[in-house]
C-alpha cells in the first residue's frame, strides 16, 4: 500500500465520519450544502488555471 492510497484510505474515513457526526446533530443539509459549494469552487479556480 502507497502512501497515496493510504491517505486518500484516511480522507475518504475522515469523510464518512464527518457524515456519521452531521446525522446525529441533525446538520446534514449544512453539510451537503458545503460540500457542494466547494465541489463548485474547486471546478471553476480548476479551469482558470486550465
Amino acid at each position: 500500500m502507497s502512501i497515496g492510497s493510504t491517505r486518500g484510505l484516511l480522507y475518504t474515513v475522515a469523510r464518512i465520519l464527518g457524515d456519521v457526526q452531521a446525522v446525529k446533530k441533525g446538520r446534514v443539509g449544512k453539510r451537503i450544502g458545503r460540500r457542494v459549494v466547494g465541489k463548485v469552487t474547486g471546478r471553476g479556480i480548476g479551469r482558470l488555471f486550465r
